[in-house]
């Protein structure tokens, strides 16, 4: 028979014996700590007490069971004269015993039966037990017995409620509001003598009032819906709070007549702003390499209210390659800010070398700084900063009836790789958190929008992040160096080139086309600031259109619905790369040909008289609007029956992000609803409901018209009557 599984079994109950016994005499020092801890920090700090005093308790169990072994239960069996001082060769391998040995093992395993496993166990550490139960039970009784820590000396001020006196009835007759700003913002404590006051965002509040007569109860009612429950301590009553938004309240005690109402007080959250972050070097979004250039000098200035944190994170991207064939290598570099929390300054000198940097390539740099906001710091991000080394702008033809130029520059290249970090971004949903998800969303969001920039450029638009020098006439250099086609390097724009050879005298000079050349602007036209065919030109339109639609939902954090989007756009920049030349003749705009024999006669027939249907305008507020309107006759009182106070307040509620000052909203409502009488009540809520009405579309101005227009238009209106 094999004893191992026995021994095994003995050595267990062994153990848990111990572990029981450690945790019965920790019991009442844990419970001592427990109430000690709910006397005088609360509830929280009991339960960290229990949590603190139950891990030492274990702990000391485990270590006193370790010490029951092997050696301990064959010693304990050795004890026993039946089994001779022969214990030890249950737990030795028979194959290694003489025959004598064998003998005896097979004598003691007989007599194992006759064990009794209980007599095995460790006894109870009795006297231990009854020392710790009888001072902790003392502790505890003590502790129940100790009086109440009386409240922290306050001076309260006289309240600021004009409420009238009525025996028997409650009313506020002294104040106190303590104000704790978060540790981070580094703003002391303050006491307030008044009700209402500023605080920053996350500050704890302490109110501590006095009634007299004492009413049985007293609650702060916000103007939310919330309440918060007073507590008596002696003659105080006290309350607090976190402040998170800004809040209108009053102090309603238990028994005070509803009308009038108490005093509303007004407490203001201040907003923790995200910092800002400014660029102070280079002046410029993109940068072009210098000859002999070897580092890239970068400087930012970081503000925030509170303190910008000394370490901020360069992410530095290298983009290689040309077309859609582009490898992008990111690196992140820790760097230390200076000066004053904040203000702080970060100086960064990028070796062009050690990054990689080679001709064709393009650098971009962006800055993320944090505040000191706990415990969830805000991050800003500076603007992308672009260093290009220009690669060989390649050939260029001449000779023909235009200009020759390739279609797609060095930067229409990485709609594929939005594709590709919107993807993989996506793979990754479940193991970001949100807040990383949604920020890892916007800054492709971001890169999609400054590849849509780009491609707009090539259809009018104006590039952003940089200043334009004031525009010359020195177009026809711009045709004969090649420039870029939406912009040029020295005028700020493209204007349109000198008359074809062969135009001389006054056939030149009588050209509509040459004096719009020479002193108009036709950038603001894309079908005269490009240099793409129609064809080409409408799929790049659909490809930017498709390009804000995934821009929009890869900024809102949703990068699936942004795919099929980006993929669209994808398809459309397919068809625009399969044009490899493009030409721009050089001829005006070819327009519809006019009627030389109805102009400047008069004639009128055929015309159809067109009149516009006015329709009356509905306005998208109806609540407001019919309250501002209920309260045009404020004389008296009159019109209170038609304003419904209940209903405006509904909608402000529901439109509370809308207004500008919600709370004065608040307030001018209540005056209104405790004294419908009060004209001034009723010009000051008329006054603020004008402020929130939606302002009427944009009207066309009157022409004014001088003796000669005035006659014309009444012989039109003859001749419109007859």
């Amino acid at each position: 028979m094999n004893a191992a599984p026995r021994l095994r079994q003995w050595l267990g109950a062994a153990r848990r014996r111990v572990i029981a016994d450690t945790v019965l005499i920790g019991l009442p020092w844990t419970l001592a700590l427990a109430i000690a801890g709910w006397r005088w920090r609360g509830p929280s700090a009991a339960m960290i007490g229990v949590a603190m005093a139950a891990v030492v308790v274990l702990l000391v169990a485990f270590w006193r069971a370790r010490a029951f072994g092997s050696a301990w239960l064959i010693a304990r069996l050795d004890a026993r004269p039946a089994l001779e001082d022969s214990s030890d060769l249950l737990l030795a391998d028979p194959a290694h015993l003489n025959p004598l040995q064998r003998l005896q093992l097979a004598r003691v395993r007989q007599r194992l039966d006759a064990v009794d496993a209980r007599e095995l166990r460790p006894g109870w550490s009795r006297p231990w037990l009854m020392a710790s139960g009888a001072a902790g039970a003392l502790i505890v009784a003590a502790l129940l017995a100790w009086p109440s820590a009386p409240p922290t000396a306050v001076t309260l001020a006289p309240s600021d409620e004009r409420v009238p006196t009525v025996a028997g009835v409650p009313r506020l007759v002294a104040q106190h509001l303590r104000v704790v700003p978060p540790a981070y913002t580094g703003q002391p404590a303050r006491d307030e003598a008044v009700l209402d006051t500023r605080a920053p965002q996350g500050t704890r509040l302490q109110w501590t009032l006095r009634f007299a007569p004492q009413p049985h109860a007293a609650e702060l009612v916000f103007h939310q819906g919330r309440r918060i429950a007073l507590v008596r301590t002696g003659e105080h009553w006290t309350a607090s709070t976190t402040l998170e938004q800004s809040v209108l309240y009053r102090v309603v005690p238990a028994g005070a007549p509803a009308q009038p109402a108490p005093r509303l007080h007004r407490i203001d959250a201040v907003v923790d702003r995200p910092p800002q972050v400014t660029v102070l070097a280079p002046d410029r979004g993109l940068s072009l390499l210098t000859p002999g250039q070897r580092n890239w000098p970068l400087s930012f200035e970081a503000r925030d209210d509170y303190g910008v944190a000394a370490q901020a994170r360069l992410r530095v991207t290298l983009a290689q390659g040309s077309g859609e064939n582009i490898q992008f290598r990111e690196r992140i570099l820790p760097v230390t800010g200076k000066g004053v929390a904040g203000a702080r300054r970060f100086d960064i000198a990028l070796d062009l070398a050690a990054l990689g940097f080679a001709t064709g390539d393009d650098l971009i740099a962006q800055l993320e700084v944090a505040d000191n906001r706990q415990p969830r710091p805000q991050s800003a991000r500076s603007p992308s900063l672009i260093l290009r080394w220009p690669s060989d702008l390649g050939n260029e033809t001449s000779g023909l009836e235009g200009m020759v130029k390739k279609v797609l520059p060095a930067y229409f290249r990485s709609q594929r790789q939005i594709i590709l970090d919107a993807e993989a971004l996506q793979k990754e949903k479940r193991r970001l958190a949100a807040d990383r998800f949604l920020a890892r969303s916007d800054a492709i969001g971001v890169d999609q929008r400054i590849l849509r920039l780009r491609y707009g450029q090539f259809l009018g638009e104006e590039a952003e992040g940089e200043p334009k020098p004031p525009p010359t006439n020195d177009a026809e250099d711009a045709h004969a160096e090649g420039r870029d086609a939406a912009h040029h390097d020295d005028d700020g724009h493209d204007h349109a080139g000198a008359p074809p050879a062969g135009d001389t005298g006054t056939e030149a000079m009588g050209r509509e086309q040459d004096v719009l050349a020479e002193f108009g602007h036709t950038h603001d036209h894309a079908e005269a600031a490009t240099l793409l065919d129609p064809d080409t030109r409408a799929t790049l339109k659909q490809a930017l259109d498709q390009m804000w639609q995934s821009e929009l939902h890869l900024r809102q954090g949703r990068p699936d619905q942004a795919l099929p989007f980006a993929y669209k756009a994808l398809g459309f920049i397919k068809e625009v790369q399969q044009a490899t030349r493009i030409y721009l003749a050089r001829v005006g705009p070819e327009l519809p040909p006019i009627d030389e024999s109805r102009r400047l006669s008069g004639k009128r027939e055929g015309l159809a008289r067109r009149e516009l249907i006015l329709t009356p305008a509905r306005s998208a507020d109806a609540v407001p609007a019919a309250a501002w309107k209920a309260l045009e006759d404020s004389a008296g009182g009159q019109g209170a029956g038609a304003l419904d106070l209940d209903a405006l307040q509904r909608w402000l509620r529901e439109n509370e992000a809308r207004v500008a000052d919600p709370l004065s909203l608040f307030a001018a409502i209540d005056a209104v609803r405790g004294d419908p009488a009060c004209r001034e009540c009723r010009q000051r809520l008329r006054g603020l409901l004008w402020s929130v009405q939606a302002r009427p579309p944009a009207q066309v101005r009157r022409r004014a018209t001088d003796a000669v227009g005035e006659r014309y238009l009444d012989a039109l209106r003859r001749e419109a009557g007859r």
